[in-house]
């Protein structure tokens, strides 16, 4: 046996007891002729003390990251070091043995907080893994992908593993290709989702199957998601509304993050959102609900405006309470933001009202009385205030206002600390006009269009909702399903 004990959880409970360790060498000190080894595994870290004269010697050939199996006694540590789990007692070494010896300097210091290339992480991984916040991490993942699985099992959905090898479907990524050997010239597909293969068992008759799914995307990486692969809870139900898909996301959800957290987490049944009010309200349809700041329509009241800029354009307003405090300089490094290419604002108009109730700077000379009035008694124009304006075509304003709420909340320090925040936004458009000004797909073009054939055949194409919808947190996707299609006359109609 190469250890009688982890290095995590030896306690005062322990003293005197003869103990064996493994683990690799955190930290070496010379010590008033005393060698001190820092011990580390999985479980934390144990002081070694070398007062034999032949084990120093050994010592001396060590380097960190060496992996040993020690021998020795526990003991009370004289100098207790509270703040780790073992920091009340050290064990004296009588025996070491080296499992892995470490050779010469490392090429990056693990357990500090020093920027390495990706490339040397990636070429010494295994060194990189042994880092405290990587381990964690892992560690972390399974334990999550754990109490997934029990609260599904709870819920009494059947876990069903779905190839991996199979044929390609259009989903809007391309696809990675495996040559088959037996058949040259033909290909593998890996799956995007699987999504023809819950198809497949919902129509087989199961009643509600869950997978942690491995997904395959030849796609470009994205802020919230790793490139090449990533992994989701997937889940389907028979015979199911909408509203029964919520019921186990809004069970699911909050049970697993208040297991590993000690934020605070909503509880459901979660906020619903529309889409059309998401747009309009938040200028995403991901909205972080931990920023307090809420897009206008001001549009009408600038009708008889003579200020350019606006006329003939939607105006979208953020109202700021008490951002009347902020200097010139706020105002302009706010304008160089939305000015950025990746904002695309042409200009970003602002005012502000002091605290005798006049409005002040920016725009202020084309902010007329009626205007003013107008602002106040219908947007929450009040004093000390500031408001921000964009002007443009209705879909880009929404874009550029969402944006600069997203910044003014950051900047202003207006999120929420210390809490997960979430929302359904619903009622997606089932279509939505190209780049190209065709007709095409928003979401899922298998899902089900709310009010089926009739609503296909008598509205115009962009007028008609899906059952599709996001969970969304903090300003991220969650999750994104729909309820399917399974009417052949329907989903005819609605492809073509």
């Amino acid at each position: 046996m190469y250890r009688t004990k982890t290095c995590g959880e030896l306690t005062i409970k322990n003293i005197e007891e003869e103990v064996e360790l493994s683990g690799w060498i955190q930290k070496i000190r010379n010590l008033g002729g005393m060698e001190f080894i820092d011990l580390r595994d999985e479980f934390g870290i144990t002081q070694i003390i070398v007062s034999d004269k032949n084990l120093q010697d050994q010592v001396k050939e060590y380097s960190k990251e060496s992996c040993i199996h020690i021998k020795g006694k526990v003991v009370e540590r004289s100098n207790k070091n509270l703040k780790m789990p073992t920091g009340e007692i050290e064990v004296v070494a009588e025996e070491i043995e080296v499992l892995g010896k470490c050779k010469g300097t490392l090429p990056f210091e693990i357990n500090t907080d020093q920027e390495v290339r990706e490339d040397l992480r990636l070429e010494y991984r295994f060194l990189d893994l042994r880092n405290e916040k990587l381990h964690k991490n892992i560690l972390l993942r399974s334990e999550i992908l754990k109490t997934l699985r029990n609260k599904m099992d709870e819920l009494n959905f059947t876990e069903i593993q779905t190839p991996i090898l199979a044929n390609s479907s259009p989903e809007g990524a391309r696809d990675y290709l495996v040559p088959s050997r037996l058949n040259p010239g033909e290909f593998y597909a890996l799956p995007q989702a699987p999504q023809q293969f819950k198809q497949l068992l919902m129509v087989s008759g199961f009643n509600k199957y869950y997978q942690i799914a491995p997904c395959f995307r030849d796609e470009d990486p994205r802020a919230d998601r790793a490139p090449g692969e990533f992994y989701q809870l997937d889940f389907e139900m028979s015979f199911a509304t909408q509203e029964d898909v919520f019921k186990v996301i809004e069970e699911v959800v909050p049970y697993t993050f208040k297991k590993f957290t000690n934020w605070k987490v909503d509880e459901g049944p979660f906020i619903r959102i529309p889409y059309k009010e998401a747009m309009e309200k938040y200028g995403i349809d991901k909205p972080d609900l931990r920023n307090p700041l809420i897009i206008q329509d001001v549009t009408e009241a600038f009708e008889k405006s003579d200020f350019k800029a606006f006329q003939g354009k939607t105006i979208k307003a953020i109202v700021v309470e008490n951002g009347a405090s902020q200097g010139r300089k706020f105002f302009d490094k706010m304008g160089d933001f939305a000015t950025t290419e990746e904002v695309g604002a042409k200009g970003l108009a602002w005012t502000k009202i002091d605290e005798n109730g006049e409005v002040v700077g920016g725009i202020a000379k084309f902010i007329t009385p009626d205007i003013k009035e107008k602002l106040e008694k219908e947007y929450g124009l009040t004093k000390n205030s500031a408001i921000f304006f964009i002007a443009d075509k209705l879909e880009k304003a929404q874009k550029i206002a969402g944006l600069v709420r997203i910044e003014l909340g950051k900047r202003l320090n207006l999120i929420e600390k210390d809490v997960y925040k979430f929302c359904f936004i619903v009622d997606f458009p089932m279509y939505e006009l190209s780049d190209e000004g065709t007709i095409d797909f928003s979401h899922n073009p298998f899902s089900m269009p709310q009010g089926g054939l009739e609503a296909l055949e008598a509205k115009e194409p962009l007028e008609v909702l899906a059952y599709q919808y996001d969970l969304v947190c903090n300003g991220y996707e969650m999750a994104s399903g729909a309820v399917r299609n399974h009417n052949p006359e329907i989903m005819i109609k609605a492809l073509k």
